[in-house]
């Protein structure tokens, strides 16, 4: 009882994973699209379960049919309730818990190709692969591995699924994204269509992909945990699922960090999921050294994979999930072959520690008849797809965000105003409606007179309106308001802006493309002065905003026609008593 019971808290844990990957997809992605990708991981968990209940489960756990392919289906689920609940399952496991058990895992393998084709996938479109992984991929290829079928019995290992789950899901992403093709205006092409520059889109909230990333890690212990049996083989398993995302985040940090000058933040944060993906066929025959190799692995090989596949292939996966769970679902099958201690629980002999290549041959069998299968079976699903009802939303939702366009969600963060996206980035060729009236008549365009020269009441001289204009760091605006307040300012329009400046030799890069612009939040201030000399108000200005640093800020002077005080009627030199 205590073993199943820790088994089902495993299986709560992993799916608990679920909102683990939703926040790691929408920080990693566009604000416009983050209503469409809870949606997505919400239903991809609930259309598994009803598709996995109906056929799925019994196809990966039911009684196996000749030379090991596939499970004889069956509808004891609904038909023998109590016989189904008390039946065996898989090892120690009753059928109930091992039901529950193997849906988490078939949920994560189909929530994996949602961040892939992130941004640009009709939600129908999505609805349906995500069912066809659910009940014909996924449990065939786990009823070869898990549920008695061929692999199993041949011996291949891969203890909780860095090829069943990982790998197929990466596949899946991949040949997803190629055949999706790029979000508009990630890669500018020539006349001849050869891609010459690749531009970066940065995710719109990397605290949220951390703490996907971090519920994510607790999650593991379950995916990789639940299925121990005693406290020394789950307390290994624990260390081990410990070690390898810790070292493969170091060994990311550090490669980036010489790359490209800095750490990279992103990369990190995939880097710890590529460790945990490295580990989880070989957490319980691995060593403590083993599980440190495989993350040094996962560290390089996450960076080189999500690069290549951005920079050289020009396959746009926005969280990097090909480099995440295919690459190193692979590498973590091929560890085990390469790195099993007999003196682990699992008690394989991998070739560094014993000279036997047994293992390693079938860990190389198993991944490939695996890839295989999930990639002729995914090419077939999207080519349908696309061909009957679309696999991809038209340039225009795309651009307008799929929240708004695939779900009526004008925004998932309403209240906050988000950045106004530039849309010649898309290329000319695409045009944005907002709305009915064209621009020659919507912006009425009047000649306003002048007003003459106004004169400073008490001494007759003619009075000159000046507008200064300052942008600087939000850091100063306290000192300036002082300093302004002192001078004898005592009106002024504050707003908070967004901009930057391009500096020469500081180049900033995202996942390992060179950032074009980044925005950083500034503070604007206007005042409008005529007996205050306008050097005065410069000066005062440039020693209270002064660093010596970059990014400290510019003055803008211009002159003003006219001032009029709508309160009073004011205008001229009256209207700026008491505002100057």
């Amino acid at each position: 009882m205590t073993v199943e019971f820790w088994f089902l808290i495993g299986a709560a844990l992993v799916f608990w994973m679920q909102a683990g990957f939703a926040m790691v997809e929408a920080g990693f992605t566009r604000a416009k699209n983050a209503g469409n990708i809870i949606m997505k991981n919400l239903m991809d968990f609930c259309i598994g379960t009803v598709v996995f209940a109906l056929l799925g489960y019994t196809i990966m756990m039911g009684e196996d049919t000749l030379f090991g392919l596939i499970g004889i289906p069956n509808m004891d689920l609904f038909g023998h309730f109590k016989e189904f609940i008390a039946s065996p399952g898989n090892g120690d496991f009753t059928a109930a818990s091992t039901f529950v058990f193997n849906l988490v895992f078939c949920a994560t393998t189909a929530t994996i190709v949602s961040g892939a084709m992130a941004e640009r996938t009709k939600f129908s479109a999505y609805c349906i692969y995500s069912g066809v992984i659910s009940l014909f991929i996924y449990p065939i290829e786990a009823h070869w591995i898990w549920g008695g079928g061929w692999l199993s019995q041949l011996g291949f290992h891969d203890y909780a699924g860095s090829t069943a789950i990982h790998m197929v899901g990466g596949i899946a992403a991949l040949i997803g994204a190629a055949i999706l093709g790029p979000r508009l205006g990630k890669y500018e092409r020539d006349e001849n269509g050869k891609v010459v520059k690749v531009n970066a889109f940065p995710g719109h909230n990397i605290v949220i992909g951390a703490l996907g990333v971090f519920i994510l890690w607790l999650g593991w212990y379950g995916f990789n945990g639940a299925a121990a049996t005693t406290p020394s083989e789950l307390a290994s398993i624990f260390l081990t699922t410990t070690i390898a995302p810790a070292v493969a985040t170091c060994t990311t940090m550090a490669f980036t960090w010489i790359k490209n000058g800095k750490p990279d933040v992103s990369m990190c944060l995939n880097a710890s999921l590529a460790g945990l993906v490295g580990i989880t066929a070989g957490c319980d025959a691995l060593d403590a050294i083993g599980a440190a190799v495989v993350g040094v692995v996962s560290g390089m090989l996450v960076v080189i994979v999500v690069e290549v596949l951005d920079m050289k292939l020009h396959i746009d996966d926005p969280v990097g999930a090909v480099g995440v769970h295919m690459a190193n679902g692979i590498w973590g099958t091929i560890a085990v072959g390469l790195l099993a201690n007999p003196d682990a629980p699992a008690e394989l002999s991998g070739l560094f520690y014993t000279g036997d290549f047994h293992q390693l041959g079938l860990q190389l069998l198993g991944f490939v008849s695996v890839a295989a299968y999930a990639a002729v079976m995914m090419v077939i699903t999207f080519r349908i797809i696309k061909k009957t009802i679309g696999l991809r939303a038209t340039a225009e939702e795309e651009i307008m965000g799929l929240d708004l366009t695939e779900h009526g969600l004008p925004s998932a963060y309403a209240g906050f105003a988000a950045a106004a996206e530039d849309y010649s980035a898309y290329g000319e060729d695409i045009t944005v409606v907002t709305g009915d009236t064209p621009v020659a008549e919507a912006v009425e365009v009047k000649a306003v007179p002048s007003f003459g020269d106004a004169a400073i009441p008490q001494t007759g001289e003619a009075a000159k309106f000046t507008k200064v204009e300052i942008i600087c760091k939000e850091a100063r605006f306290e000192k300036l308001k002082r300093a302004m307040a002192k001078l004898g300012i005592t009106g002024m329009t504050v707003t908070h802006v967004m901009g930057y400046g391009a500096q020469k030799g500081k180049p900033e890069y995202y996942r390992g493309v060179l950032i074009d612009s980044n925005l950083l939040p500034k503070i604007q201030v206007e005042v409008v002065v005529s007996a205050i000399p306008v050097r005065d108000v410069i000066e005062t200005a440039k020693k209270a905003l002064y660093t010596g640093h970059i990014g400290d800020g510019k003055i803008f002077v211009y002159d003003v026609e006219n001032v009029v005080k709508i309160r009073t009627g004011e205008e001229g030199y009256d209207a700026l008593q008491g505002d100057e």
